[in-house]
């Protein structure tokens, strides 16, 4: 089954981190990504740029979409980045995202562990 590792983090506390902390943190990241990749689990995965370039698109029902610059709510974690993992289940899912937790050493970090939906299974059967 797929899961989406979804890594929420405080921008400002990387943006205060220092190099030799930052390099130590995407250190580990290739270090994991590696890892991942060798043993076969690793779909698709990235870092994401700051919440200041996203742009939301909202709409009610039956309305006219609004667009707005920056994040759907104000948070003090943000999406930083994903992974997205087939796994055999939940426990393999969890344990991956135990290892991405491990590389946060400086500041803290949040990992939302959800199964991908499988629509083409939906559609088929």
């Amino acid at each position: 089954m797929k899961y989406m590792l979804m890594i929420y983090n405080d921008e400002v506390a990387d943006c205060t981190a220092t190099k030799e902390q930052m390099e130590q943190l995407f250190g580990g990241y290739f270090a994991f990504t590696d890892d991942i990749k060798k043993r076969g689990i690793y779909v698709a995965g990235d870092p994401l740029q700051p919440v200041s370039t996203a742009t939301t698109l909202r709409q009610a029902a039956n309305s006219t979409p609004l667009t707005t610059d920056g994040p759907y709510a104000e948070t003090k974690e943000q999406l930083g980045g994903y992974y997205i993992v087939d796994c055999p289940n939940l426990d393999e899912a969890l344990a991956c995202a135990k290892q991405i937790c491990a590389i946060h050493t400086f500041s803290g970090v949040a990992v939302e562990v959800r199964p991908v939906m499988d629509v083409s299974a939906m559609m088929n059967g």
